[in-house]
């Protein structure tokens, strides 16, 4: 978990890992390699990068199409029912409100099925039954042994939910430990 105030480089941080931003100094590695493998990593943003004139079903065929074949990948059937938006399959994509295009975001993430997966405020735009969709969901990534770096200013909500927790101030880090320490730590 990553947390900090608002402009400490939170955001920037998840970009530079997602590779959607080189950084100005030093050296990134990914598994354990400079070049990043973009089909291992998932990254759900503050854009969520949505088709506002496709349904959420037909969403989901375009981002499946573009991904390379795997068995066992859920359909966009499932995955529309697992976000809670299956009766809005054939809705389209300008008709969701903030936290339904949130749930599209995130059955897209599903679909990638990445090792490593970057959340940036993941809770944002979410009512309390979807608040509990993204905890459900970052308890079943640990538990399948993904890699998961969440981005949030909810920090007890999102410490429940993981093992260790990043302050950054001023895009540099001030404080590590435990996740479930951050909130009482003085830190947030």
């Amino acid at each position: 978990m990553l947390f900090g105030r608002n402009g400490a480089g939170k955001t920037t941080l998840i970009r530079l890992l997602a590779s959607a931003m080189r950084p100005s100094g030093g050296t990134l590695q990914w598994f354990g390699s400079t070049d990043p493998d973009r089909l291992r990593i998932a990254m759900l943003s503050h854009q969520d990068g949505l088709y506002d004139d496709l349904s959420a079903f037909e969403h989901l065929e375009m981002s499946a199409a573009l991904l390379p074949a795997r068995t066992g990948r859920p359909s966009p059937a499932d995955l529309l029912d697992r976000v809670g938006l299956a009766a809005r399959s054939a809705s389209l994509v300008r008709t969701f409100s903030a936290g339904m295009r949130k749930r599209l975001a995130f059955a897209r993430l599903l679909q990638k099925q990445a090792d490593l997966i970057l959340l940036d405020e993941p809770y944002s735009a979410l009512d309390p039954q979807g608040a509990k969709l993204v905890d459900g969901l970052l308890d079943e990534f640990r538990a399948e042994g993904r890699t998961i770096l969440t981005s949030t200013h909810q920090v007890e909500r999102a410490a429940a939910h993981s093992d260790r927790a990043i302050q950054l101030e001023s895009g540099r880090v001030n404080w590590v430990g435990l996740a479930r320490d951050a909130s009482t730590a003085g830190h947030g």
